[in-house]
Order: C-alpha cells, then structure tokens, then sequence
C-alpha cells in the first residue's frame, strides 16, 4: 500500500533529528551489530551507522582490498568502532553476531545479497534500486516476508520530516486535485570513452565483484562508478537516480502500478560505451493520473532551477520537493504561498531502520514500497531498450502482449548464483 503519513512516522522523523544533534540520553543495553557491504555509498553510511549510538560497525566489506583498509581505518576514529576488513559478504552471513547487513554495492548485487541476507536471518539495509530486474525484486519481497525480516530501502527522504509533510498536503487536497507529478535529474556528467581489455587492478577481485552477473572480461571503462551505464551491471540514470523521483510521485498520487509506460531518448552527448540514454523522458498513464520523468545526465539544470525536484500539480495550487528536506507552495499564479525546510541527513533514515529492527515494525521505506518504485524505473528502461511503449497488467504483474518485452523481466545468472527463496 502507497507509504501514508502517521503521526508515529511524522514523531519518528522528528525525533531523528534530535537524535542526530544531541545522541541519545542512555546507550541501548544491547546494540546492533552490522556489516557494511560496498564501500563507496557504503562509507557514508558506515560513518552515519558508526556515529550512532547503539551501533557497532564489525565488518566493512569491499573486493578491492585498498578501499576496504581505508574504509577501516577512518572508522575506527569514531568512538567505540573497530571494524574488520573482509573481502567476502558471505562472512558476515555467517557470523552469528552480526543482525544487520548494509548492501551498498553495484546494482547487479542488491537484490541477490539481500536475498541471502534474510535467508541467513539478517535484517538489511539495501541502497537503490532494490534489484537489477523486476524478478528478482519480487524475490527480495517475498525473502523479505518469508524470513520475517526488517528490510528498508534507501529511498530516504520517505524518513524526512518536512518531505512527509508536503506529501501529506498532497494527500490531503490542499492543493486541489493532483492529477499530474514530474519529477527529474539532472547532471553534467562525462564520457566514459571506448574501452578496452586491461589487466584487474592490484587488490581487486574482480570474480567477486561480479558475483552474481556472468563473466565478462575486465575492461578500463568499468570501475569505479561507470559500470552504472552498462545493463549487464547497472540500471542507467534511470534506476541511479530516477528512483528517488519516481518513489515521490508515486507516493503523493498514491498510485503503485501503471497502465501504460513510454520511454524515449538517446545517448546523445558522447560517441562512447554508455549504453544507457543521458537523455530521457519517461511517461506512466495510471488511467486517471500521471507521472513524467525527465533525467539528463549531461545538462546540469533542471526545472525550478534546481537538478532534482519532484512537483505535483494541483488544480488549487503546485508543491514542489527539492532536493533535501525542503518544499515550497506556489498558487496557481505562481505566487510563493508558503516554504518550509529542515535538516535532512541520512541519520534520519538509518535510525528509522535501526528502531523498526528494534520494536518489529514495518521501516519507512519498506522494500515492498522499494520493489513498486523500483519496477517502475525497470518498466521505464524495458521501453527504452525494446523501443516502443508498454502495457502493464498489474494482477499478473506481465508486461501485457510483448515477448520481447518480457524477456528482460529477468536476467541470466552466473551458475550457481540464481537468487531464490
């Protein structure tokens, strides 16, 4: 069901931010034992969990030995931390000790590591998107479920106080009907050239770095951060960044599956690799409403001025959500009726987490709201890849007429390494 606000998720976000200015008044008796797994994304967030009290960071996880040792020795600077080095997450699965796992590594991993994560009996933390595919974010749900296990997805401005309370104004009509939401991205990003067969770096284990993806040869153009624009590994800007758009605007208009989806654009900036467009306009028809996303990688402003916004379009007035804990309301002149903006850093959304693990509730960003947004962006990048524009049956959960289609629903595995539940 579509992420509402309650008065309990409104005091949490709230609380959060105390939390994060003044630290609990008394430590837990027991505190939670986490390994971070993937330490580019994974480092912020090892120094936002290794900050917290209750908290002990025991394992810091990366296949590039380098990243991992300076990973280690930054966090143990932080009070009450000494975390381990590891090369393999299946170390972490297997410590007793351990109730928690961050997954912050390439998408191809998300999905497969939370998998395993519940099945071990851990509680995760996954960075978006949840999956490489809409298969295996299904199996992350139901592993999830199956397991009994608290999984939050890193869509965090679900946990940011006055995020919850634009959208609640959605909600509740203070704008009028809200029949369309746009959301964007925008960036100036690179090239990533034509690569070329190379030696693996000293220190990385590029077998494990792959995991679940079949083999293939490293190349110059891969690591660090290009592989996000190859479908083998990532999910294009679509699924980067295009997650956190598209997870508001379909929280506001409190729709979960379209009818229709059409996706066009190019890679136009560059003669290079990249498989994935810089340049995207995606259109979902919910059948009385829509939601419009527009990424462009290589042209640094967007709308409202501003590189990422969501805005919903009421017939009364217009609210748009920038890019932190912020959002302001214009009425239908464009008169600026009222802003309102708060503190908005990542301790919000890890402490939401860390409590639901405590009390068993459902997170804020639970990964069945993670997999609905999530599916949405895979929609979005099948059309782009086929195309042409989809159907969408959402009591079948099948893109309606389209073999073709359907053939990127999932994806090969390396043997051996097909999630299942």
């Amino acid at each position: 069901m579509p992420h509402a606000l309650s008065r309990r998720n409104f005091l949490a976000a709230a609380s959060a931010v105390a939390i994060t200015a003044t630290t609990r008044a008394a430590e837990p008796a027991d505190p939670v034992v986490i390994g971070i797994m993937g330490l580019s994304r994974g480092l912020d967030l090892a120094k936002t969990f290794g900050s917290t009290p209750g908290v002990r960071v025991k394992y810091l996880c990366d296949v590039d030995d380098a990243r991992a040792a300076s990973a280690v020795n930054l966090i143990a600077k932080l009070p009450n931390q000494q975390p381990q080095p590891i090369r393999d997450f299946h170390r972490m699965l297997d410590d007793k000790e351990i109730q928690a796992v961050v997954v912050a590594t390439p998408d191809h991993w998300h999905a497969p590591a939370t998998i395993l994560a519940c099945a071990a009996g851990k509680h995760v933390y996954v960075e978006k998107p949840c999956s490489h595919n809409p298969a295996e974010g299904a199996l992350a749900v139901a592993a999830a479920r199956k397991y009994n296990r608290v999984v939050q997805h890193g869509t965090q401005r679900r946990s940011y106080a006055k995020v919850i309370e634009a959208i609640d104004k959605v909600k509740k009509g203070e704008i009028g009907r809200v029949v369309v939401a746009r959301g964007w991205y925008n960036n100036n990003r690179g090239g990533i050239g034509k690569g070329k067969p190379a030696p693996v770096p000293t220190g990385l284990d590029w077998n494990l770095w792959q995991g679940p993806a079949p083999r293939r040869e490293f190349r110059d153009n891969y690591v660090p951060y290009k592989w996000h624009w190859f479908w083998h590994w990532g999910t294009g800007e679509m699924g980067n960044n295009g997650t956190h758009a598209i997870d508001l605007c379909r929280w506001g208009l409190g729709v979960d599956y379209p009818k229709k989806i059409s996706s066009t654009g190019a890679r136009y900036h560059f003669a290079d690799d990249q498989e994935s467009p810089d340049t995207n306009v995606v259109t979902y028809d919910f059948g009385d409403r829509c939601i419009i996303w527009e990424g462009r990688s290589c042209q640094p402003l967007g709308f409202e001025d501003s590189g990422f916004g969501v805005t919903f379009y009421g017939q009364d007035a217009t609210i748009h959500i920038g890019g932190g804990g912020s959002y302001r309301i214009v009425d239908a002149k464009g008169k600026e009726i009222s802003k309102a903006a708060a503190p908005a850093p990542d301790s919000l959304h890890t402490s939401d987490f860390l409590d639901a693990i405590r009390t068993g509730r459902r997170p804020n960003a639970d990964i069945e709201e993670g997999h609905k947004t999530t599916l949405l962006c895979h929609l979005a990048n099948i059309s782009w890849r086929t195309g042409r524009n989809l159907a969408f049956d959402a009591a079948t959960q099948q893109i309606v007429n389209d073999p073709d289609a359907m053939k990127l629903w999932s994806r090969a595995y390396e043997p051996g390494w097909e999630p299942k539940v």
